[in-house]
């Protein structure tokens, strides 16, 4: 498991044990706001022998505006972390990411001039446009999916402001619990039935080739050429 927050991971450590008797589970820093916690994490995971399902989940929506220490709208996530482990995931076949993205992102557009909302930032279109870079994101040459897990109860609205978080309670009956909200990613990374299922309806190379282009990964990936994917 990679987490930015080892006390609560070494809680989730803890629960898994009990409830699945497997001993096996491994807790590992990472911080997808920072491009060196993301090499470190990588080096050590590109050892092992093989590498099957990635599940990227930043956990975060709508928060005031920051940028990761290497400059990218807070929001933007698993880019790096997932190109560096390319090779490894290919190398592992059969293999699969699973991306956890949002029905935002249609509503979400891609503004090439200004990518990291450095001019203009508004917490949700920026959140909106962070989901529809995912489902661009989810071409890698791996099975790949992108997933809406539906309203869950999670801490992702510790940053809702008071007229969202009166919808909130309004709604929470009606929202579903952690355990029900991991089911749809638990489904893409394990049935058998879709190995022949990837990608998504959200198809535009041309845009996400000039989103790979506009954020500049080309030239952070270039610190270190063995990893770039071709």
């Amino acid at each position: 498991m990679a987490c930015r927050d080892l006390e609560k991971a070494e809680r989730a450590q803890k629960e898994i044990m009990e409830n699945s008797g497997n001993q096996n589970i491994v807790i590992r820093n990472l911080d997808l706001s920072d491009t060196k916690s993301i090499r470190e994490f990588a080096e050590v995971t590109t050892m092992e022998r093989a590498l099957h399902i990635l599940i990227n989940n930043a956990g975060i929506m709508m928060c005031p505006y920051s940028k990761t220490a290497d400059g990218f709208e807070i929001q933007f996530g698993n880019f790096l972390l997932t190109f560096l482990l390319i090779v490894l995931l290919k190398r592992s076949a059969p293999s699969r990411i699973i991306n956890l993205s949002s029905m935002a992102h249609s509503w979400g557009t891609i503004a090439l001039d200004d990518i990291n909302s450095e001019w203009n930032y508004h917490s949700r279109r920026a959140y909106d446009q962070s989901k529809l870079a995912n489902i661009l994101f989810t071409h890698t040459g791996v099975t790949a999916y992108a997933v809406h897990p539906g309203i869950v109860r999670t801490e992702l609205k510790r940053h809702m402001n008071l007229g969202l978080l009166i919808i909130w309670k309004i709604v929470r009956p009606f929202t579903k619990t952690p355990g029900q909200g991991a089911q749809t990613t638990i489904y893409c990374a394990v049935q058998p039935e879709l190995d022949k299922e990837s990608g998504t309806a959200a198809r535009d190379d041309e845009m996400a080739e000039k989103l790979w282009n506009s954020m500049g990964l080309k030239a952070v990936f270039s610190m270190d050429n063995s990893v770039y994917p071709s």
